[in-house]
């Protein structure tokens, strides 16, 4: 950075010695610190209502039609007749639960956080490059997530297409009830969640470009900061795909177009559209749905590269590795999204292709996880949560991947694509690696957020049980989903063939339950340690990345004075060069010293 830009930093920082206000600190913020606390907290409320559906759904399947007070008191009278979960509904908590989980909890709750938290503090910058777009970018995805949950008091309820929203069910207002005007919000809901999630991007890939600190060269990037810019740049990419189909879909259902629509009858009925075709959807829906998976979890695999090697006491394995499968998964991911579509009427030549390109995209994501591996082994590991989760992820990762290899694959996929195998597969490799990324980063990065500890005991209690009820969710349904029990059915009891299924339908609801319910701790330790939680030091995991030499008082600017330089890589752990085992990277280089290869 010149030292014109050092200047600026300065005439910046005096700009804002005038007394922030509660609005303009905390409410109308353009500190990325707390923009990044915006995010977190509004993606966790979010995920209480998502978690909370699937908590509903499943007492469904694994009792149908019993009759349950708690049906009644959440859902009323309509959708819930004497305490009986309605068909329609079950539906619209599939749709709205897989909507703010994918979308709002672990794109928004998570790239948002700690890409706003991360991205100034580890490159070296004082803030993000438009902090007023920053601001813009969380507001408009409050107001996407107000629209959302005000769509489920829509007297006809929300939108229940599944979250894919295939036309014609989501096209025509009179297919299904959920069609109507909860439909409608469900589409501008997500129109404005792009527009957020875009401005979001294009500020994250700017500020990595142009206003890292002295010394800091893109090889010294540390691998979140990769992570995050890739991400950015992949949503910049595929994001404006999926505006397109909902805009045109908004088209075929208010202004009578038919993109989507062709030789429709209803009750009988022939309706006038003619010329269009679902199947175009689904190309512009999985542009933006494959890259998406990576979008939630690359964040989830950077943030993981930072906390393993700092609780491994030793560098990352595979530096540059790490960096290349990065840019690798980034460039796959967008050449393979037929593989979700292999059940449309694919010309198999087609499906050939997206079959090889799916299995290509196994080695980079296969170089991460032996490279996650190799820094473990033989670590001086540092068990504390945060470092529990970031194992957890490299489980799941690996064990949803392996079920990744028969999904990729149009023969094997043609026999378990509409059953509860590829609910287990993506919910295991997305959904909980996510979660458990986002979980890892609270953990490591709360102190710098809040100024204070969170209670590693009730961490730890987290941890257990969530990683033993993730699996008890997910691992079973791998078999009933091969015996061929299909999604969403909101029950199964007309079919005397599944009848020996429903047990197992128990003890995945039991384990979920459970599961859910000791998310009360972790939100307990969260909000409670905001004010009573132990003060943390300055550095409290000896950690080597810049944002550690920020003072733990948060101020607008982050550094008083000078923006620390940069000399070396972010993982300099136990360098024999050096009495401790970790050197922040603004320590110089000592004479003779040589520069780790990585």
């Amino acid at each position: 950075m010149s030292a014109e830009g050092h200047d600026h930093g300065h005439d910046h920082e005096h700009e804002h010695h005038h007394k922030d206000t509660f609005i303009t600190k905390y409410i109308f913020s353009i500190d990325h610190k707390m923009i990044a606390k915006q995010y977190l907290l509004t993606g966790i409320i979010m995920g209480v209502i998502g978690v909370g559906m699937s908590m509903l759904f499943r007492m469904q399947l694994a009792w149908p039609e019993q009759s349950f007070k708690i049906f009644n008191i959440l859902l009323g009278d309509k959708f819930a007749p004497n305490g009986v979960m309605a068909n329609d509904i079950y539906l619209a908590l599939v749709t709205i639960h897989g909507t703010i989980m994918v979308f709002f909890v672990l794109t928004a709750g998570l790239s948002g956080t700690f890409s706003n938290l991360l991205i100034p503090l580890q490159i070296g910058a004082r803030d993000m490059a438009s902090g007023f777009m920053n601001m813009i970018s969380y507001w408009l995805f409050f107001l996407s997530s107000v629209i959302m949950i005000s769509s489920l008091f829509v007297e006809a309820g929300p939108a229940s297409a599944g979250w894919t929203i295939y036309p014609p069910l989501s096209a025509l207002p009179q297919a299904i009830p959920g069609s109507g005007m909860g439909m409608t919000l469900w589409l501008v809901s997500m129109a404005i969640f792009i527009a957020s999630s875009l401005m979001g991007s294009l500020n994250y890939v700017v500020t990595v470009i142009n206003l890292r600190t002295k010394g800091m060269s893109m090889t010294r990037l540390p691998l979140t900061i990769w992570a995050f810019f890739v991400t950015a740049i992949i949503g910049i990419v595929s994001f404006p795909v999926l505006l397109s189909a909902a805009l045109l879909l908004i088209f075929d259902r208010s202004f009578g177009t038919s993109f989507f629509l062709s030789d429709i009858y209803i009750a009988g009925e022939v309706l006038h559209y003619q010329g269009g075709s679902p199947v175009l959807f689904e190309h512009l829906f999985w542009f933006l749905g494959h890259p998406e998976v990576y979008i939630v979890l690359l964040p989830a695999l950077g943030i993981t590269s930072e906390v393993i090697a700092t609780n491994s006491r030793k560098p990352i394995f595979g530096y540059r590795a790490m960096i290349m499968s990065i840019l690798a998964i980034a460039f796959l991911s967008t050449i393979v999204w037929g593989h979700h579509m292999f059940i449309s009427g694919m010309n198999p030549f087609l499906g050939s292709v997206f079959t090889f390109t799916t299995l290509l995209i196994a080695i980079p994501s296969a170089v991460k996880a032996f490279n996650y591996i190799t820094t473990l082994w033989k670590g001086n590991l540092q068990l504390n949560p945060a470092m529990l989760f970031s194992i957890g992820l490299v489980s799941t990762f690996i064990t949803g991947g392996l079920t990744g290899i028969i999904l990729g694959d149009s023969t094997l996929d043609i026999n378990v694509h509409d059953t509860y195998f590829v609910v287990a597969h993506f919910h295991l490799v997305m959904g909980i690696s996510a979660l458990y990324g986002m979980f890892a980063g609270i953990y490591h990065w709360f102190p710098k957020m809040f100024g204070r500890m969170l209670n590693k005991n009730l961490g730890y209690v987290h941890f257990w049980v969530t990683a033993v009820c993730a699996y008890g969710v997910f691992f079973p349904m791998h078999f009933i989903g091969l015996a061929g029990l299909p999604r969403r059915y909101y029950t199964n009891t007309n079919f005397p063939l599944f009848d020996d299924l429903q047990n197992v339908n128990v003890l995945i609801t039991t384990f979920a339950l459970i599961g859910g319910a000791f998310q009360l701790v972790f939100l307990y330790n969260f909000f409670s340690s905001i004010f009573y939680g132990k003060r943390t030091v300055q550095n409290p995991w000896k950690s080597n990345t810049l944002e550690w030499t920020a003072p733990v008082e948060h101020i607008h600017g982050n550094w008083p004075g000078e923006i620390p330089e940069v000399h070396r890589w972010p993982y300099d752990y136990s360098n024999p060069a050096h009495d401790e085992d970790f050197v922040p990277q603004n320590v110089p280089m000592k004479e003779g010293e040589e520069v780790l290869h990585h």
